[in-house]
């Protein structure tokens, strides 16, 4: 086999690398911002289409879901039909459903675009990664892939901030709008920069996909239906139980099929696995944390979208001066001690919530955490794709980065229906202090999935023993402008494992 070889421009001209660092920066954090950008609408957006907590947890998890269920595919569409291709095709498609979005005229059809919204990103996220890997030599990844990473972190962190200036200042539906022009602008932009490749012979797992999509939509159906119907009720006993059964069938569809979505042997590395259960904990923590803190800033503190989302720049700016120097760190001495340390201080933060938290806590005395929480998701994420790629052989690296940030979608998903399902256990809206009762336990379970991340990220092996940069891929293939599958009569070179 043999991959596609693109035009003579690529492998590390000046050009070609600052283009690819654009138009792949500025597409995921497109797909980056619209993770949490919703987050501050959320109240306005009650009042003007109605709609109960479970449906407003649906207009994140429907994003979220769809966007980690199809990562996967998405990057097996790009290794199959062309990364370019695909990734262009994500940024129409996600361009579209943002226009339906603010057309929605209710809040299920809102949920639907947010779907396919999802799904758009899907094809977006783990080909800017792909694309970007392949345009940038070796020896420069570590950089490259810490602005992406920043960039990335930046547009989750963001999402509160941005959404929260629009409905103050135009209205909710100008949070789907401002995907428009640029979705529109940017994919002419990336045909004409960003060279093409493919793996010949690739090939889709469509029963794959379809198995993790249902039962991944199980679980997260049940979690949000926990709450209001009961555990022990059937229908949120049926939805847990038969979304795990079901996504057991797809591990053992994995195992067996020829062509699988997510080779489960990439899970035999143990860097790989350390790195993607940390991203999927710290996940569940973080994404349920700000799902509940824009709404304990709005509903109980009395602040308006944007007042709420200026609060938060505490949060939101410490990656822009943080994760660009993680990412020069972790090229000196690794990214596990970056990474790490980042995830301590998220856990840290968190903590300091769930401790001080009451209805009329001040603003300065939320100030450290927020501070300390936008820091640790700096470093956490300005190494992370760098070190994900580091992990397995270079022809997996496409795959790779699916299951990366799927893994991370699949954890916010979780992370709103869980903590959002502490919350209503111990909580509700009836009062400021019902709303701190639900919160304070939820914030506790929240740092507690951060530390275990924290935890999976120390036991994992070093930066001798599996976790390393890029560049220490052989300069030949390293420097290539594209990932190819091997030859046929040549083996693939083999990670450290």
């Amino acid at each position: 086999m043999s991959s596609v070889n693109p035009p003579a421009t690529g492998g590390g001209k000046k050009g070609v690398v600052l283009w690819a660092i654009l138009t792949t920066s500025v597409a995921s954090f497109m797909a980056g911002l619209d993770n949490l950008v919703i987050i501050t609408a959320l109240p306005t957006i009650k009042d003007k289409l109605g709609g109960s907590l479970a449906d407003l947890e649906w207009t994140v998890n429907a994003y979220t879901l769809s966007f980690a269920v199809l990562m996967m595919f998405g990057a097996a569409l790009g290794d199959r039909f062309g990364r370019r291709k695909v990734f262009v095709l994500g940024l129409l498609l996600f361009t579209l459903s943002s226009a339906a979005g603010a057309l929605a005229p209710g809040i299920n059809e809102l949920i639907a675009a947010r779907a396919v919204q999802g799904a758009g990103a899907a094809l977006i996220m783990p080909l800017s990664v792909t694309l970007l890997t392949a345009a940038v030599p070796a020896e420069k990844r570590g950089t490259a892939l810490g602005i992406w990473g920043a960039v990335n972190g930046l547009s989750i962190a963001a999402g509160p901030l941005v959404g929260g200036a629009i409905v103050e200042h135009l209205s909710w539906q100008w949070i789907f709008w401002l995907n428009v022009p640029i979705g529109l602008a940017l994919a002419p932009v990336s045909w004409r920069k960003l060279t093409e490749s493919r793996i010949a012979g690739a090939r889709l797992d469509a029963v794959g996909t379809v198995l993790a999509s249902v039962g991944l939509f199980g679980i997260v159906l049940g979690l949000i239906k926990g709450h209001g119907d009961g555990w022990t009720s059937a229908g949120v006993l049926g939805s847990l139980i038969g979304g795990a059964v079901v996504m057991v069938l797809f591990v053992v569809w994995e195992t067996k099929t020829e062509h699988p979505m997510v080779p489960m042997g990439m899970f035999k590395i143990k860097a790989f696995t350390a790195i993607n259960l940390s991203g999927t904990l710290m996940s569940v923590g973080m994404f349920g944390a700000i799902f509940l803190m824009t709404q304990f800033l709005q509903n109980i503190q009395g602040y308006s979208a944007m007042e709420a989302g200026v609060r938060l720049l505490a949060w939101t700016a410490m990656p822009m001066v943080v994760a660009p120097l993680g990412g020069m760190v972790s090229d000196k001495i690794g990214g596990k001690p970056v990474v790490t340390l980042g995830l301590a201080m998220m856990t840290a933060g968190m903590v300091w919530w769930a401790v001080i938290l009451e209805p009329d806590t001040s603003y300065v005395a939320q100030l450290p955490s927020l501070m300390i929480c936008g820091a640790g998701m700096a470093l956490f994420y300005a190494p992370l794709m760098n070190l994900t790629m580091g992990s397995v052989a270079e022809h997996e690296q496409g795959i790779a980065s699916g299951v990366t940030a799927a893994t991370r979608e699949v954890g916010a998903a979780l992370g709103v229906a869980l903590l959002a399902s502490i919350f209503s256990a111990n909580g509700g809206y009836a009062s400021p202090q019902n709303f701190v009762d639900g919160l304070v336990p939820a914030m506790w379970v929240g740092a507690a999935a951060v530390a275990a991340a924290t935890l999976s990220m120390l036991i994992a092996p070093g930066r001798r023993k599996g976790i390393h940069a890029v560049a220490a891929s052989a300069p030949a293939a390293a420097a290539a402008p594209a990932a190819p599958a091997p030859v046929a009569d040549q083996p693939a070179p083999a990670p450290v494992r």
